[in-house]
């Protein structure tokens, strides 16, 4: 039976382990980390994620754990509707729950309560590997060594693996920066069946309820990288940043405690065309980090998983499969992180003339052109 070694335990990560191992692989998961948890707020799970869930039959235990949105909206500062999405046709459409919200850490651990114990492994922080006739060989921080016939990197937009492989590619910063918090104390009369997403000249701040009367919210600054007084800032000072945007804006983000606020620069990486090399093959973040105007990221990595699995079962010789993964993936996720990269750009204007006319842009926008974005993320077949 072939041995598969993961790096890391990120929705990815385990996705990936789950897959394998129901098309019979032996998994192991390493993590670098001394335990395993969740890290982000909240997640936007798209069809194409749910449909990829599906396949590995746990499509209906997160819907129940999350809550399904009726509606997304894009709004101006003041508060005027620039689009509107039902997520209900859409859902009716493509024949899954479309907008279904879920706390990261809640996903995170009914993929982990997939895994038998022992099958993750912690404090395992890989310094570098080889490759040989004999697949590869794992080499960690701690002066450990493991041997596997394949690795799948699923360790991040800062992936050691993929350093190794691609030196000469640098990460990339959007030209914004970003706050993100489960906020448990929300206004009272907030609509739980609708997600929103603001865009103004001080930047952008989305609104996605959660089960469990939970908001998730994010807030967006264009700023330059690494700037050490945005970082600083508590929530209700980032709040006064947007105190002329609509409510409730200001007042959930400023009622939110500082410990609970993630702040991290935005970046990613410009498309490669490799994923596989030999019996190594990138996953999720570390193989196409994008930024998170299309909600597509962790979407993108759990198809990864599915396609994955599905293509080394597929072919009896390891570094076969792995080019049938890389060749069923590399063209869609790159047009993922093109689009998103063109979509912040867009999102992120400040100009006052340049927002009126992407807002006026916006309102005429014939319906198809979304639908057509729609059928582009949601058609997605497994099986090749």
């Amino acid at each position: 039976m072939k041995t598969i070694a993961i790096t890391g335990a990120g929705i990815g990560g385990l996705c990936a382990a789950i897959a394998l191992r129901q098309q019979g692989f032996t998994v192991l998961v390493y993590e670098a980390a001394p335990a395993v948890r969740a890290v982000g707020a909240g997640i936007v799970l798209a069809a194409n994620a749910l449909k990829a869930l599906a396949a590995l039959g746990l499509q209906d235990q997160v819907v129940a754990r999350g809550l399904q949105l009726s509606e997304f909206g894009i709004l101006t500062a003041d508060g005027q509707e620039l689009r509107r999405i039902d997520s209900r046709s859409v859902s009716k459409r493509y024949g899954v729950p479309v907008g279904v919200t879920i706390a990261r850490p809640v996903l995170h651990e009914l993929l982990l309560s997939q895994l038998p114990a022992g099958i993750v492994q912690t404090g395992k922080a890989l310094t570098c590997f080889t490759q040989d006739k004999q697949g590869v060989r794992l080499h960690f921080a701690d002066g450990s060594s493991s041997q596997a016939d394949a690795l799948i990197a699923a360790d991040g937009l800062h992936s050691a693996v993929r350093r190794q492989l691609l030196p000469d590619v640098p990460l990339r910063y959007a030209g914004y920066t970003c706050w993100r918090a489960l906020a448990s104390s929300v206004p009272v009369g907030f609509d739980f069946a609708r997600a929103t997403e603001t865009w103004g000249p001080a930047g952008r701040v989305g609104l996605v309820p959660l089960a469990g009367g939970q908001v998730y919210w994010y807030a967006c600054l264009n700023a330059g990288p690494r700037n050490a007084e945005l970082s600083a800032l508590t929530p209700k000072q980032l709040a006064g940043r947007f105190g002329h945007y609509h409510q409730p804006v200001a007042e959930l983000l400023a009622a939110t405690p500082v410990a609970q606020v993630l702040h991290h620069d935005i970046l990613d990486f410009a498309p490669i065309r490799r994923f596989a090399y030999d019996w190594v093959a990138l996953l999720g973040d570390a193989a196409h980090a994008t930024t998170p105007n299309l909600g597509q990221g962790a979407c993108q990595a759990i198809e990864d998983a599915v396609v994955l699995a599905h293509s080394m079962a597929r072919y009896p010789e390891m570094e076969a499969g792995l080019r049938a993964y890389e060749q069923r993936r590399v063209a869609r996720t790159t047009a993922v992180v093109n689009q998103s990269w063109r979509l912040g750009q867009v999102a992120q204007l400040e100009n006052p003339l340049l927002v009126r006319l992407r807002n006026a842009v916006l309102r005429r926008l014939p319906a198809r052109m979304g639908e057509q974005q729609q059928a582009f993320l949601y058609n997605v077949d497994f099986q090749g």
